[in-house]
């Protein structure tokens, strides 16, 4: 091991490789965000180049220890923490943060893996582009790790997920090779799409050190409305309206149960959450418009009028500012925050086709009220593209921690059924990790979960990449 350690500081110099025995504390890597994991390092390893990454994965590989690679250490899944072995070296990318290019012509930005997604936003917005992946954890995650779980955010409607922006990728292989495709290239019908077969794959295939992302106009103005449906129905009649109103301005549609904006009255009473008390559902909808802020106020004032005559829409406002959106947008955000305050819970990520959704909710609430009386459904989500956070929080008065260790098996069982007999996915943006890798053999395709094991095989076959993560 003191050799294996020796080659790694020679690699990326003595102060970026971390160890226990030299005094370091190694917890903000060893530990996941939500606290469900805390693994044990052999040691921390920062590269700050390709190159480096290139050769710690060979040292690494030729001593026989396997690697985890990690970005901001942000994901939901515990997919970037070492387990408890202390064999395991994480692989930190945080150095790789710079910009490398911005090609306006384009309309592509080259970033390596390390950039934090907020930072990417900002540079482009400099730019006089628009950046629009957007999430919770944009000022922390980083873009690799983005690529690497293919995160969604909240204009996935519009934009697509992290792949859907990603044009070429750096990848360094298990065996510590570098494959160069940056290219940038729209059209590129050369053979497989590797690009797309490690982005989604949680550094179990490959290390993504820099990639080359999609850039947009900025819009000429953007919009925000709330709005109050009697009914997931009328929530997903409001969708379809939408679309049709606003067709490709329509970049944001979010759906919050009135339990979950209830959560948020009550533990962030300062946040004055609008039109939650007397409405089951409640929408956030965003309008990115390309000529100018009367046109996108018109497009909306549309919409509304049209889902008030459907009787769609019971109550809505418009932002009449930008701090109002962003107010707006901050209820929405502060579900998760709020959900943790009133104590532990089980959490699901998962997608359902859209027409699907309240039947979905529908049975799925009253199965899980029969069976385990006196639970609370914790529901909000993308309902754009089909994703909701389906959350299941303890009877009012049980203990939340006890709640958690009895009953998550089985409520994760009748979800994840209910989310199979409805064609849906068990992870719709936050990954398989180590968390979810069990359950594949109940829920994935075997021919599709064959393949993948194929792959892994080809590519990883001394298993030395993220060890334990999306295939159990």
């Amino acid at each position: 091991m003191s050799t294996l350690i020796d080659q790694l500081r020679a690699i990326v110099g003595a102060a970026h490789v971390l160890t226990r025995d030299d005094g370091n504390d190694l917890s903000a890597w060893e530990q996941d965000w939500r606290k469900r994991a805390h693994g044990h390092a052999l040691a921390v390893v920062r590269p700050g180049s390709t190159d480096e990454v290139s050769a710690v994965v060979r040292a690494c590989a030729a001593a026989g220890h396997s690697m985890v690679p990690q970005g901001g250490n942000t994901g939901l899944v515990v997919g970037s923490v070492p387990d408890d072995s202390g064999h395991q070296v994480v692989l930190s990318l945080t150095r790789l943060n710079q910009v490398r290019a911005i090609d306006g012509a384009n309309l592509t930005m080259t970033v390596e893996a390390g950039c934090i997604l907020q930072t990417l936003q900002e540079t482009a917005q400099k730019a006089g582009f628009l950046f629009p992946l957007s999430l919770a954890a944009e000022g922390s995650c980083t873009i690799g790790g983005n690529l690497a779980t293919n995160a969604g955010g909240t204009q996935v409607v519009r934009y697509g997920n992290a792949r859907d922006l990603c044009l070429g990728l750096e990848v360094v292989t298990a065996q510590g090779e570098v494959w160069q495709g940056l290219g940038g290239l729209r059209k590129d019908n050369t053979g497989y799409d590797l690009r797309d077969l490690f982005v989604g794959s949680e550094g179990t295939l490959g290390i993504i050190t820099a990639a080359t992302m999609k850039l947009y106009p900025l819009p000429a103005a953007q919009l925000t409305a709330w709005a109050a449906v009697p009914s997931l129905e009328a929530a997903v009649a409001l969708l379809g309206l939408a679309h049709r109103h606003l067709g490709a301005g329509l970049t944001g549609f979010e759906v919050m149960g009135q339990f979950a904006l209830g959560l948020v009255d009550r533990h962030m009473p300062q946040l004055r959450v609008p039109l939650w008390a007397d409405h089951p559902y409640c929408v956030l909808l965003e309008n990115s418009d390309s000529e100018s802020e009367a046109h996108a106020r018109t497009q909306f004032e549309h919409l509304l009028e049209s889902a008030f005559e459907d009787g769609i829409v019971s109550d809505a406002v418009v932002a009449e500012s930008l701090q109002q959106a962003h107010q707006l947008w901050h209820i929405r955000e502060s579900i998760p925050l709020a959900q943790a305050e009133e104590g532990l819970n089980i959490k699901h990520d998962i997608s359902i086709p859209v027409s699907l959704i309240p039947a979905f909710c529908a049975e799925t609430d009253a199965l899980l009220q029969r069976e385990i009386p006196g639970v609370r459904l914790v529901n909000f989500g993308h309902l754009g593209d089909g994703n909701l956070h389906y959350n299941v929080q303890a009877p009012t008065h049980g203990d939340p921690a006890t709640f958690l260790r009895e009953q998550e098996a089985r409520v994760n069982t009748l979800v994840f059924d209910q989310v199979h007999r409805f064609g849906g996915s068990i992870s719709a943006e936050h990954g398989v990790g180590s968390l979810k890798a069990d359950k594949l053999v109940q829920y994935k395709d075997p021919v599709a979960l064959g393949l993948m094991r194929s792959i892994k095989q080809a590519l990883d076959p001394h298993n030395i990449l993220n060890p334990g993560r999306v295939l159990a």
